[in-house]
């Protein structure tokens, strides 16, 4: 199985996660979560967070859920639930489980909460592995 290093680094190596600055911070348990502090630059026209930030996190922290079960894997579907608008200045991390883990299919949820657990996103999505991690 890869290490929390080596699926931190693997996470980088995509450049959106540095452009919208998501810090990927290893967790006790072993896994790893996303966490983002909501600039004005990451705004839509409304002056909140926009939606697409938090699809990208939530993509990518299930993505490195299963990454940690060293299968490299695509998303099929995606779906959000946005139950409320984020105000600039909330950190959003994000909390991805696997659900169902089969040899090729994966089904994950992902939830993305401020540091005092308000919930404002909830996402589901269908993986197809492609690979193993440590290939």
């Amino acid at each position: 199985m890869p290490t929390q290093e080596q699926v931190i680094q693997f996470c980088h190596d995509n450049a959106i996660i540095d452009f919208l600055q998501i810090e990927i911070v290893p967790t006790p348990d072993g896994y790893i979560r996303l966490e983002l502090d909501v600039k004005p630059h990451l705004s839509n026209p409304y002056g909140i967070l926009h939606g697409g930030v938090l699809t990208t996190m939530a993509d990518t922290a299930m993505g490195a859920a299963c990454l940690m079960k060293n299968k490299k894997v695509v998303t099929v579907s995606i779906t959000l639930e946005f139950m409320h608008a984020v105000p600039m200045g909330t950190r959003i991390i994000t909390d991805a489980k696997i659900l169902h883990e089969g040899r090729q299919i994966f089904i994950c949820e992902c939830e993305l909460k401020d540091t005092v657990g308000n919930l404002y996103a909830k996402a589901h999505a269908t993986f197809f592995a492609i690979s193993n991690f440590t290939e």
